[in-house]
């Protein structure tokens, strides 16, 4: 049986792309908004209905997951879909969103991504291994705990930094949870802070574009799930920003866990995750 130590330092990174290459099949075979929406009649352990594309996708994920306790591998899995999955050693958690942007990939709209995190821990401050893939661009995002954060192969540039507009306000903010209603609710703190919004309908990919310096910050209107956010902070952390969960006491002791707990607020610089903390979220 393989130690604690060697299931962190496994092959996840070739095991996340087999993965892709699976997902990409079972898009593929469901290229049709009236098949993606089909649903298999059951909620999911994070609590939305669970479409077939998104049990299907899970199943790829697992397989590899099962390839990898057949090589001697052992550790827990964390799914949106199934909860926990005992692989043999609850000191390594594996934290898997099959499709975070499960509407959006429904609806055809390109921001859909994988999202897979590894952890010598159950809080989002133990994660050592974060991989996005969003299928829409075709981009793949990945990060290891301490030596950085790379897209398509290039590493990101921890030096980049945020842009405001002339008067001050963050150039682009990326909101998530962006129902009319939690906008509504935070609007004078967006409009004190942002010039212009995009709100893509992933927390992973949308993490991912502040880590490249794309958006100057990130905020989610209401409380996120560990699984959703897991991968996507330790990237932008790994690409030289910031990230705070503000309900939490610790800002990065939330578990890894399909519980929301505390918005997510992502930024390049401090004084700019202050400022984000600031918008009041549900």
């Amino acid at each position: 049986m393989s130690t604690t130590h060697s299931a962190i330092d496994a092959d996840w990174l070739s095991a996340c792309r087999r993965a892709v290459t699976g997902l990409e099949a079972v898009l593929a075979q469901a290229p049709s908004t009236e098949e993606r929406a089909r649903e298999t009649g059951t909620r999911g352990h994070g609590g939305d209905r669970t479409l077939v594309i998104d049990r299907a996708a899970e199943l790829v994920v697992l397989g590899e997951l099962d390839a990898l306790r057949a090589e001697g591998y052992r550790f827990t899995a964390m799914s949106e879909e199934s909860g926990e999955i005992g692989y043999g050693d609850r000191s390594v958690h594996v934290i898997i969103d099959p499709i975070d942007g499960s509407l959006n990939a429904k609806r055809g709209v390109p921001h859909h991504a994988l999202s897979i995190a590894v952890a010598a821990g159950e809080l989002m401050s133990d994660v050592a291994f974060g991989f996005v893939y969003d299928f829409g661009p075709g981009e793949e995002w990945y990060a290891r705990q301490g030596e950085g954060a790379w897209l398509n192969g290039t590493r990101l540039d921890p030096r980049a930094s945020e842009r405001r507009a002339r008067d001050g306000r963050l150039e682009v903010l990326g909101i998530e949870s962006a129902d009319p209603r939690w906008v509504a609710a935070s609007i004078d703190a967006l409009v004190s802070s942002a010039y212009r919004l995009r709100a893509l309908g992933t927390i992973a990919s949308s993490l991912c574009q502040v880590a490249a310096a794309r958006f100057d910050g990130m905020v989610s209107l209401r409380r996120c799930r560990g699984v959703d956010a897991a991968a996507g902070q330790l990237i932008v952390r790994e690409a030289g920003g910031l990230v705070s969960f503000p309900e939490h006491a610790d800002p990065l002791g939330v578990p890894l866990d399909a519980t929301p707990h505390s918005p997510i607020i992502a930024a390049r610089t401090p004084e700019t995750l202050r400022e984000l903390e600031g918008i009041p979220a549900r």
